[in-house]
């Protein structure tokens, strides 16, 4: 009986382990889900990146219409290879776009933008990874689209592809203003 036993409980375990490989086989691997969708982004204050010219923003700078909120740095190599989709987007859908600019130097972040173009309306810095954690960030890049109340409507993980940004990102874009416009 003990035979058995000991033959039978890793022969579960492994018929178990397969079973749930099997049923997240189709999963998208860029879906992490948030516990901040549908809730208000947190409450934070982010003040300007030193070198840049644009001005830092907060909380309330995501009320009033629908914006995106990029979570980036200079260090990142998939932000380097988004970030002209991140200009696409703005381009295309005309929405607010801010910057968390995170655990970066002020001069490396303007490197950055200066060489890759600058689709923020506004750049926070975000030194110690605080307001980055209260967003739930796992890693650079990640982006979300907030709706005009300062709620967190969607939340994309990893580096945006042009396929990304149209069949997931810029509807995600189109719900939060339908629902702002209802």
């Amino acid at each position: 009986m003990k035979r058995i036993a000991l033959f039978l409980v890793p022969l579960i375990a492994l018929v178990a382990l397969l079973a749930v490989f099997a049923f997240n086989l189709n999963r998208d691997p860029g879906y992490v889900p948030s516990v901040l969708i549908n809730k208000p982004a947190p409450a934070f204050s982010l003040a300007k990146v030193a070198t840049l010219t644009l001005p830092g923003f907060d909380t309330a700078s995501l009320k009033g219409q629908v914006s995106v909120v990029n979570v980036f740095a200079s260090w990142c190599i998939p932000c380097r290879d988004e970030h002209p989709v991140l200009e696409q987007l703005k381009a295309e859908t005309g929405v607010k776009f801010f910057g968390i600019n995170q655990k970066d130097t002020p001069e490396n972040a303007k490197k950055f933008l200066d060489e890759l173009g600058n689709p923020f309306d506004a750049v926070g810095g975000d030194g110690n990874g605080r307001v980055s954690i209260d967003f739930g960030v796992y890693g650079v890049p990640e982006t979300f689209v907030v709706d005009k109340n300062g709620v967190i409507a969607f939340k994309f993980v990893g580096p945006m592809s042009v396929k990304a940004m149209e069949t997931v990102v810029k509807p995600a874009i189109l719900k939060a203003s339908a629902a702002a416009a209802s």
